[in-house]
């Protein structure tokens, strides 16, 4: 199914994956993982990309494999580090396994010197323009925080703008701490004319070797109180994972509360944090989604 058609219906529930990081590892454990996910009724699990491709076949394996299980696969193509032709082959894969949803991504720029970037796809809005015709339903990312690369927060708006033009139907917002930071997007996204659903992404921070790697990656601002919380119980693992699912759990209360049409979850092929988060908002799943 389609996930703008889920989302014209019902608030969504969705989880995220990544697929083994070798072409020929073992894949029995994802599919475990996935089937674990499944049964907590996500509206749709979306399956990530390696850097360069790396793990592109992965993907529409894993893919296919969520799809056989009855519900949505989002396939993630990240058209940075990959040509037109592996983009074609995968769109084809894809399409052969019934998967009707992809999120159009540009990537991460790897490491100056480690690979070729952009040569066929420097924007996102390339690659959705190549996939468009073969009538995907496109997502696209966007950034409660703005784009680390982006000059403003407005000209990452146009951006977002552009990226709707192209075809996206829905956007999942990079992860956050700050619901401020999203609630900012959404209204100024809303001025500029951008319509479409803006899903928030939350990635539940539950151990403190987690917290350099997020600041690196997407530079989440931590709010002060949450900062402070984890200073106190970084080396306390036990506390720190329940100070982490709380907190996740008091963020994905209020963007409901507040309007937002689904959370995704950002669970790292986490299947005890995905049953903890849900057990806690069983009765908010059931009353709102």
């Amino acid at each position: 199914m389609r996930i703008d058609e889920i989302l014209q219906s019902k608030r969504t529930l969705s989880f995220e994956v990544f697929p083994p990081k070798r072409e020929d590892a073992d894949a029995e454990k994802i599919f475990a993982t996935v089937k674990e996910l499944a049964a907590l009724s996500p509206d749709f699990i979306s399956v990530t990309y390696g850097a360069g491709g790396s793990e592109a076949g992965r993907t529409a394996e894993v893919a296919a494999y969520i799809e056989r299980l009855g519900i949505p696969a989002l396939a993630h193509i990240t058209g940075g580090t990959s040509s037109s032709e592996k983009v074609d082959a995968l769109a084809d894969e894809l399409l052969r396994h019934g998967v009707q949803n992809v999120l159009a991504l540009r990537g991460d720029k790897p490491e100056e010197g480690t690979l070729a970037f952009g040569k066929d796809f420097p924007h996102a809005t390339d690659l959705m323009r190549r996939l468009s015709p073969r009538g995907f339903t496109l997502g696209a990312a966007c950034y409660p925080e703005g784009h680390t690369e982006c000059e403003s927060l407005y000209a990452d708006l146009c951006y977002m703008k552009l990226k709707e033009e192209c075809g996206a139907k829905f956007f999942i917002t990079q992860l956050f701490y700050d619901n401020a930071y999203y609630y900012r997007l959404v209204h100024e996204a809303r001025k500029i004319g951008v319509r479409s659903p803006i899903l928030p992404g939350v990635m539940p921070l539950v151990s403190a070797k987690n917290i350099p790697r997020i600041k690196n990656m997407c530079g989440a601002a931590l709010p002060l109180d949450f900062r402070n919380m984890l200073e106190i119980y970084s080396s306390r693992p036990a506390v720190m994972r329940e100070l982490g699912l709380n907190y996740a759990v008091y963020q994905i209360t209020d963007l409901i509360a507040k309007g937002a049409p689904g959370v995704h979850l950002y669970v790292m092929n986490n299947v005890s944090v995905a049953r903890e988060i849900f057990a806690r908002l069983r009765n908010i799943i059931h009353e709102f989604f």
